[in-house]
């Protein structure tokens, strides 16, 4: 899954899609997975960073991190068809 490139995106979790001009405001572990996808990293290696930095189980994320990239995409916020599990 790839987050669009024109996306801006503030330290303090402020998200704009300047081809929409819609904006968006993100907590900070959102703000962390949109700055990995923006490295374009997937799934598992998001998985591995934030499970092992901070206290959750894998399971848990998986779904959270699937809920997360499907509002993006419901936002409009990525490229194509992406899964979480891309």
């Amino acid at each position: 899954m790839k987050l669009k490139k024109n996306i801006a995106l503030s330290d303090t979790g402020f998200v704009f899609d300047p081809s929409t001009g819609n904006s968006f405001t993100v907590n900070p572990i959102g703000l962390e997975i949109i700055g990995y996808l923006k490295e374009g990293r997937n799934a598992e290696e998001i998985k591995r960073e934030i499970t092992a930095r901070y206290e959750t189980d894998g399971p848990g994320f998986e779904k959270d991190l699937a809920d997360f990239v499907n509002m993006l995409q419901k936002l409009k916020l990525t490229d194509g068809n992406g899964k979480a599990t891309d």
